[in-house]
């Protein structure tokens, strides 16, 4: 599992807030945790538990939950933001945990970040007990929706933002992925995320950014896009749309 430069985590912090923020996403959470079906006391691990939300929220129903990142920063701005949560280093392909410990697995917005999405849930396999649950959600980084005054730029921007993740269309693979590491009774949902707010501001912001500092836009036209969604969501016509997918199974 990659780990990402300090300054790249603490511009993803502002992004992930946003997000975690936006309406709608609280009932997402709350979906993941239902699929779940974690028992009082039972164990959960939440894989790149980023600021650690999901961890105090399945921690305030009774769960016993343990939230990993690969980012000792994240763990660290867990850690102050939730004192009452377990939160500990690691990385995806090689969790602290025994063979069979965990009762569920949960992932969200993680998978794509990994270049091996496939060792990942064989690694879920191996720490869940049999019957346990897993649960997988993110977005497919080609299907983000942007209103703007260029479609032409905002297509360009999207799918080279896209090439820059380790595994961007890893959430249209996630029914075969858990097939494939060999879970059972997958099923997959899809939930539309509709924002509207100066709060994404961030979130579509950096999606430029990121392609000028690939050298895939030019600084004027990460410029001039960029100006142009300020000024959207300063006049409140700022639109974004991403579908979310999420996928649940169950450990044979």
């Amino acid at each position: 599992m990659g780990r990402m430069s300090n300054e790249a985590i603490e511009a993803l912090i502002p992004q992930l807030d946003a997000v975690d923020e936006s309406p709608g996403a609280a009932a997402l959470r709350a979906r993941s945790y239902e699929l779940l079906r974690a028992a009082q006391g039972a164990q959960v691990v939440d894989v790149g538990c980023g600021a650690g939300r999901a961890v105090a929220e399945l921690a305030d129903q009774g769960v016993r939950v343990m939230g990993i990142d690969v980012s000792d920063q994240m763990i660290t701005l867990a850690r102050e933001r939730w004192p009452y949560g377990e939160f500990c280093v690691g990385d995806a392909y090689a969790l602290p945990l025994e063979d069979g410990e965990a009762a569920g697995y949960r992932a969200d917005k993680v998978i794509h970040a990994l270049a091996d999405p496939g060792r990942a849930l064989a690694e879920a396999r191996r720490v869940l007990a049999s019957g346990g649950r897993i649960v997988v959600c993110g977005q497919d980084w080609d299907t983000l929706v942007t209103d703007s005054s260029d479609p032409e730029l905002t297509r360009t921007i999207v799918r080279k933002r896209a090439d820059q993740v380790p595994s961007p269309r890893a959430a249209r693979q996630y029914r075969n992925l858990l097939l494939d590491a060999g879970f059972r009774d997958v099923t997959v949902e899809v939930h539309t995320g509709v924002f509207t707010g100066g709060s994404f501001l961030p979130v579509l912001t950096r999606l430029a950014e990121v392609c000028c500092e690939h050298g895939a836009i030019t600084p004027a036209q990460a410029d001039t896009w960029i100006a142009d969604q300020r000024e959207r969501a300063r006049a409140d016509r700022l639109f974004a749309a991403v579908p979310i997918f999420m996928a649940a199974a169950t450990s044979p």
